[in-house]
């Protein structure tokens, strides 16, 4: 019988821990800067097929996950910018389930998104790596969940994201023996 949660969390949901040690957040730093190859790796050798097989029943294909991963992380990379340079300021969600069912997520080559993700987890990383204790402590609200979120958060947050993504693809590897 398929554990439906499993396969939406395969890595489980994301927990800020209370008390986020140095050693911590360089670890999430070096997994949002490794992704682009991690991801590259796993997708490399699928065919058109493949891409187009979803990672579990009523979830999005591979490709969308891809496409999905490129624009969360965009939007990811302009919050922290934002809450870099403006007082806590309100970011502009977006629905990324009807992003991923534009004609761009839903039938375009992966190639251009790994493309991006690796561009983006560059500079991405690089800024991470310069900032400062204070730095970390800034923030932004999300108002589409109504929560304020600092910079060190959002690391948190889409180190795991990346890897929970990562592991709809791994998983559904395994499970196709492909």
């Amino acid at each position: 019988m398929l554990n439906l949660e499993k396969l939406k969390y395969p890595i489980g949901k994301f927990e800020m821990p209370e008390n986020v040690s140095q050693q911590e957040l360089e670890q999430w730093i070096i997994q949002i800067k490794s992704l682009p190859e991690r991801l590259r790796k796993e997708v490399q050798t699928l065919k058109e097929e493949q891409l187009n097989t979803p990672y579990r029943p009523e979830g999005w294909t591979v490709r969308q996950v891809i496409h999905h991963l490129a624009d969360s992380h965009m939007n990811s990379f302009i919050r922290i910018k934002l809450a870099l340079t403006e007082n806590n300021p309100v970011i502009k969600p977006y629905y990324e389930k009807r992003w991923a069912e534009l004609p761009d997520s839903l039938n375009f080559p992966i190639a251009s998104s790994l493309t991006i993700v690796e561009g983006v987890h560059e500079r991405w990383g690089y800024l991470l790596e310069q900032l400062t204790e204070e730095d970390l402590k800034k923030t932004f609200i999300h108002p589409g969940i109504n929560k304020e979120f600092t910079i060190k958060e959002s690391i948190g947050t889409y180190a795991w994201h990346g890897n929970h993504h990562l592991a709809h693809i791994t998983h559904l590897k395994e499970t196709k023996n492909w």
